[in-house]
């Protein structure tokens, strides 16, 4: 099985429990691999073969963009988008990170791993 990979994605969301978060938010960090069978696209060098990677960072822009309490709803979100509209994808791991996450101590990240197979 192939695999497309998107790592380090950064957007600034409003994710979280506290109003803080809420209202002022901060910086989140997406890992994803994306697990299909990409060998005609290798052969044919066409990217109509092949999952696009500007729509993929576009629908997860937009999951981003919605405001939610829990890092394990965005992740799902995505999941869900992603397996709905890229039908060439089998499967898909998802790593949501957020950065400098409001504990009361010097924490580098705070984050969810989900994956989700169509099989």
């Amino acid at each position: 099985m192939d695999q497309i990979l998107l790592e380090g994605l950064e957007f600034y969301s409003y994710h979280g429990c506290f109003k803080e978060e809420q209202v002022i938010g901060t910086w989140f960090n997406i890992d994803i691999i994306l697990w299909g069978d990409f060998h005609k696209a290798s052969l044919s060098d066409n990217i109509q073969e092949t999952v696009n990677y500007l729509t993929v960072y576009q629908t997860i822009k937009k999951e981003m963009e919605q405001p939610s309490k829990l890092l394990e709803t965005v992740a799902q979100r995505i999941i869900d988008v992603i397996l709905l509209s890229y039908p060439p994808i089998t499967q898909i791991d998802v790593k949501l990170s957020k950065l400098n996450p409001p504990l009361g101590g010097k924490i580098k990240s705070v984050g969810v791993r989900m994956s989700k197979s169509r099989i």
